[in-house]
């Protein structure tokens, strides 16, 4: 193993135990009044707003106990039950605590939303419906989502109810435990994505994926070139504004239909071979950009990678299918046969060795090589205990010399 990629393979797995899995519907309202829901819905977020701004001012932020004391008694005066002042001041104390450790600005509250917790609400999957109450009233919410998917929740233990009004309509998302026990893998399945394409390579072989996400960025794109061309009149102008939200929605769409289609594709393979699914670990995407040129970095933060991955993650758990993260740095402008810089034609890398091949093959390769190189080392250094992770299957047409891995390109 040559230096370079021993100096940089960082690599962690995705742990078994307890994660969670959200159930999303859109509800209606059977028993009560969906008005005075509303009205509880608004009440809620005007005491959190309250409690959001008094944080702000603080120098130091409380704890909870603290907190329970200063605001305790004033969110009962607005009618809200115990829980559900509980939840009112922790949500205040977590926003506020996330937007002051990234230099926010002080949050505002705009949604009509609550999270309700087993004292507020109740589950019943069977008739597909939700209780909740906020404040003195109970509401029966009738959920509308396929029996085929909620069946899926079925005999898991649920945490909390997300309850929110948008666009007119009233939306639900329940929250359940589950445990996470993946298979021990046969092998590795690594996954390079961009704009274009997404790229697998599981050591022999690489499959291509149409992403459609330049389509969503160029919607994203129309829509912005319509607020700048319009600075002013977009806001108040129905016209236009009907046409800047309907570029926005149609981009979002777009993502997020192409991140769960895809999401099933890869995990379905990776199951059916019994595969580990191998991605780059996104944790410092945001920072790693605050360098590059404008162009670059606008297309970074429209570009859904963290939706792709958290769509992937979501599948993988709920399919017992492991998952790894590796190190992304320089994953496509290193040859995986030598570990020396890429030259780039285009998209055709080439590199002294002899070594050719797209971009998407240069990345897929490189992050299988880092996730390989990991459990190598994990195995040598668990040699002998009970447990310890499987080897993966070696590449085909692989030659190993002088510690160098030698790849066909």
């Amino acid at each position: 193993m040559s230096p370079v990629r021993g100096s940089i393979c960082l690599a962690r797995q995705i742990p078994e135990g307890k994660h969670y899995r959200a159930l999303k519907s859109e509800a209606e309202v059977v028993e009560g009044d969906l008005n005075d829901l509303l009205w509880d819905l608004a009440v809620y977020r005007h005491a959190l707003q309250r409690v959001v701004d008094a944080f702000w001012e603080l120098d130091k932020l409380p704890n909870r106990s603290q907190a329970h004391q200063m605001f305790y008694a004033m969110l009962r005066s607005y009618g809200l039950r115990a829980h559900v002042a509980r939840n009112v001041y922790e949500q205040a104390l977590a926003l506020v605590k996330a937007s002051k450790e990234n230099d926010g600005k002080r949050p505002t509250i705009r949604r009509l939303s609550a999270r309700l917790d087993y004292c507020d609400a109740k589950v019943d999957l069977k008739r597909t419906v939700v209780e909740v109450i906020l404040r003195g009233n109970w509401y029966v919410l009738k959920l509308r989502q396929r029996r085929e998917y909620v069946a899926r929740f079925l005999g898991l233990r649920w945490k909390e109810v997300h309850l929110k009004c948008a666009r007119g309509r009233l939306l639900v998302s329940v929250v359940f435990e589950f445990d996470y026990k993946p298979y021990a893998p046969r092998g590795l399945m690594a996954l390079d994505v961009n704009l274009r394409k997404a790229a697998t390579f599981d050591g022999s072989d690489v499959k291509r994926y149409e992403t459609e996400f330049l389509e969503a960025l160029n919607k994203r794109a129309r829509a912005e070139e319509l607020q700048k061309k319009h600075p002013k009149r977009w806001r108040y102008s129905e016209r236009i504004l009907r046409r800047v939200r309907s570029l926005h929605r149609k981009a979002r769409n777009v993502v997020i239909d192409r991140c769960w289609k895809l999401a099933r594709e890869v995990v379905s393979k990776a199951l059916k071979w019994r595969c580990a699914i191998v991605l780059e670990d996104l944790e410092g995407l945001r920072e790693s950009i605050n360098g590059k040129g404008r162009r670059t970095r606008w297309e970074l933060e429209m570009f859904a990678y963290r939706k792709l991955q958290h769509s992937i993650v979501s599948k993988a758990l709920e399919r017992g299918v492991p998952v790894m993260l590796v190190e992304p740095k320089h994953t496509s402008s290193t040859c995986p046969r030598c570990d020396k810089k890429l030259k780039y034609v285009d998209r055709l890398a080439i590199c002294k060795c002899g070594f050719k091949g797209d971009r998407d093959r240069v990345g897929a390769m490189n992050i299988w090589l880092r996730a390989l190189s990991w459990i190598s080392q994990i195995s040598i250094a668990n040699a002998g205990v009970s447990g310890s992770l499987q080897s993966a299957p070696p590449v085909n047409g692989e030659a190993r010399g002088r510690g160098r891995t030698k790849m066909r390109g």
